[in-house]
């Protein structure tokens, strides 16, 4: 059975599918409405699974901090004071065995929406992701839905000291909760806590600060991080907290889900993962952990500790960013994938998440397509995840002032919204021409993903280091499997590109690239094309200005496309000329395509219909042109497309009533393009110096010769 390349799509389920566009600044749910779990219906979950993704990571799903009053539901109400925003943090949580009320129709169903979001969303091919939050959690934590004989967190703790190894918290003793922030929170009377807890971003005393994360927890796992030799382990025997968190990952288990990512999961314990996620997947095997880890010097402990994957964020992530933003050249690439390479089957890449800026922000690249070689290559390049974050494949820019989250390019975690380009996509069907374009390249990209077996389980070739000389703006790569194979292309730069991809002899060698012609099908443009590695060792790729080219490579197979045979034996070099020839009398003259010509070795001549005769001065001109093209040394390459699919540049006027169904076509730069069977030089530079010999003018024909010859 073939690999499935695991392809995550993450939506805030909250912001995902609001119905409501008022969009006012600190709105309520009232005013903002929101996103509902039951809007992920049958339609909606076939258009993400026929895109290409796997999986759907439902963010906030679990029960947290809102500033939204559901007391009427048996639901503790949170003091506003240490809740941010009205919606409130997802990673803020209250209750580990509850549902969030905010994404339910019906909030005393919501356990029962959300077992039925599982089973539509398996029904619809698509595994299901959820946070789980090991690190902190609310201040005012309190399950309502825990299960009998569970007790909660912190219900036994010994407030007396700052660390027990059965303690759920850690305590300031003694101290009073003061942390920089309006305790208040627009309310009569203010918060209190005593004794203070440690903050979740491990601030262990009462005073925290505000860009602290105040409205947090910390949970103690049984490391002492106050002890006079500071981070001391007390492991033996298994901490309360440990006890309780397996309990909690096992009862979501049981509910089907089918993977968790684990928040800031470096701040808890490699000992602690590798206990419970052992646990975990005795009892169900195929579930999977990603952690959110940002030290890289930590990622192999967490390997090993059982995670199948990790953020690749202090690494991929941030190389790429500097790629799009031209602050780093794309050799850069390589490094980034070679620093994680022994484990880089479990790093998971993405160019966006709910805590990055989006891309299309101005705090990034402000526009989506500049990222979209960023996009092809980490999709494609190696068999590990990738995760677009939903809106992210509509060029969202998320720059909106929503409430507690300012302007700042990101979409709110904290505050009830709409996401505009979501809304547009999913609500009432209104995408822009850009956005629908931009949607369209990336379900291309992620169905190839997810249909290739060179992506999904092939062999990577990174051939960057033969090929310096794009080794700034350009990056290419090889994948295969089996007979097939890909090359692809991915051009950085603003500017359009043709790449010499030099394909090295250890390429050859460690793929087993047969030494032959070998045809290509143009992935993402159509046609075809040849590539002659019985001869040469580079491939010639026209790459457009943010732009990727996707070759595969049918590698069993020789050219099989039937041709009407040709009836000449050209001297390449002044065929070529030719070629050129006629391009350069079109732009002079506005004339057509000579019908008319005898190339040879010794000499060639060719004759064009014109409404004067040249002067002394134009041919000249032609002469000088003619070299001038020679010397920008411009790529010749060839491409077969068949006969409904010719380019609206190239007549086909002249060819013969019986021509083949697949034409090959001739470009030379962007010069020119001709359907061709003769030979040809790989570059203009090849041909040599064009002299022009001499002419003759027919004046009853209005027809001008040229005698040519190259030297």
């Amino acid at each position: 059975m073939a690999k499935e390349k695991i392809l995550i799509y993450q939506v805030f389920t909250r912001l995902f599918g609001n119905r409501v566009n008022n969009n006012k600044f600190d709105g309520t749910i009232a005013e903002n409405g929101c996103g509902k779990m039951n809007f992920f219906d049958d339609k909606v979950l076939k258009q993400i699974r026929g895109k290409g993704y796997t999986h759907v990571w439902y963010t906030g799903i679990i029960r947290h901090a809102t500033s939204t009053d559901y007391t009427s539901y048996g639901i503790p109400r949170q003091h506003p004071a240490i809740v941010k925003g009205k919606a409130g943090s997802p990673y803020a949580i209250t209750d580990y065995y509850d549902v969030d009320p905010d994404l339910a129709e019906n909030v005393d169903k919501r356990m029962t929406e959300f077992e039925q979001l599982l089973k539509r969303s398996h029904a619809n091919g698509l595994k299901v992701i959820i946070d789980f939050v090991p690190n902190h959690v609310a201040r005012q934590y309190k399950s309502i839905a825990k299960p009998e004989g569970v007790a909660d967190l912190g219900a036994d703790d010994n407030k007396d000291h700052s660390f027990n190894r059965d303690n759920n918290f850690y305590y300031c003793v003694g101290e009073e909760f003061r942390p920089d922030i309006d305790l208040y929170g627009g309310e009569d009377t203010p918060y209190t806590e005593y004794p203070a807890k440690a903050t979740g971003n491990d601030h262990f005393d009462a005073r925290p600060g505000k860009n602290d994360w105040y409205e947090t927890v910390k949970l103690n796992y049984g490391i002492d991080y106050c002890d006079a030799g500071g981070r001391s382990e007390h492991f033996e025997p298994t901490p309360d907290t440990w006890k309780k968190m397996l309990s909690i990952l096992l009862f979501w288990a049981s509910k089907g889900v089918d993977g968790f990512r684990c928040d800031m999961a470096e701040m808890v314990p490699p000992a602690f993962w590798n206990w419970a996620i052992c646990s975990v997947k005795r009892a169900y095997p195929s579930i999977l952990f990603v952690a959110e880890v940002y030290n890289p010097m930590e990622y192999r402990h967490y390997v090993d500790a059982g995670f199948d994957y990790l953020y690749d964020k202090v690494g991929m992530y941030d190389t790429m960013r500097n790629v799009i933003c031209g602050n780093s050249p794309t050799s850069q690439i390589t490094t980034a994938w070679q620093w994680v390479d022994p484990i880089h089957d479990h790093m998971l890449y993405f160019l966006e998440n709910h805590d990055e800026h989006r891309v299309a922000s101005d705090f990034f690249a402000d526009d989506a397509f500049r990222a979209y070689p960023a996009f092809v290559v980490n999709t494609l390049m190696r068999s590990n995840p990738f995760m677009v974050y939903a809106g992210q494949e509509y060029g969202e820019r998320g720059m909106d002032a929503e409430g507690f989250s300012g302007k700042d390019g990101r979409t709110t975690i904290f505050d009830y919204w709409t996401v505009p380009s979501l809304y547009r996509a999913y609500v009432d069907n209104s995408l822009s021409e850009d956005e629908a374009k931009l949607d369209a390249l990336y379900t291309r990209i992620l169905q190839i993903a997810s249909k290739e077996k060179a992506v999904s389980e092939g062999q990577f070739f990174d051939l960057m280091y033969v090929n310096g000389h794009f080794a700034s703006r350009q990056y290419a790569f090889l994948r295969k499997a089996d007979d097939e194979m890909m090359l692809v292309v991915a051009n950085f730069a603003d500017e359009d590109v043709t790449c010499k991809v030099v394909i090295p002899s250890h390429a050859f060698d460690f793929l087993g690239i047969p030494h032959k012609a070998v045809e290509a099908e143009d992935m993402l443009g159509g046609g075809r094309m040849t590539a002659d590695f019985k001869n040469d060792d580079f491939v010639l790729v026209n790459v457009s200005g943010h732009d990727c080219r996707i070759f595969k490579f049918n590698l069993s197979m020789d050219t099989d496309i039937v041709f009407n045979e040709h009836n000449k034996e050209e001297f390449p070099p002044a065929h070529t000329a030719e070629h050129l020839l006629n391009q350069t009398m079109i732009r002079m003259f506005g004339c057509e395509r000579s019908r008319n010509a005898h190339i040879e070795r010794k000499k060639s001549k060719i004759s064009f219909i014109l409404d004067h005769k040249p002067s002394r001065k134009e041919e000249k001109e032609i002469e000088d042109r003619m070299n001038q093209l020679i010397a920008e040394d411009l790529p010749v390459t060839y491409e077969v497309v068949d006969r409904d699919h010719i380019p609206a540049d190239v007549k086909l006027d002249r060819l013969p009533a019986d021509a083949s169904e697949k034409l090959r076509l001739v470009r030379i730069g962007d010069y020119d393009v001709c359907p061709c069977l003769g030979k040809h030089v790989r570059s203009t530079s090849q041909i040599g110096k064009f002299v022009m010999l001499g002419t003759n003018w027919d004046e009853m024909k209005r027809s001008f010769r040229i005698r040519y010859k190259i030297v």
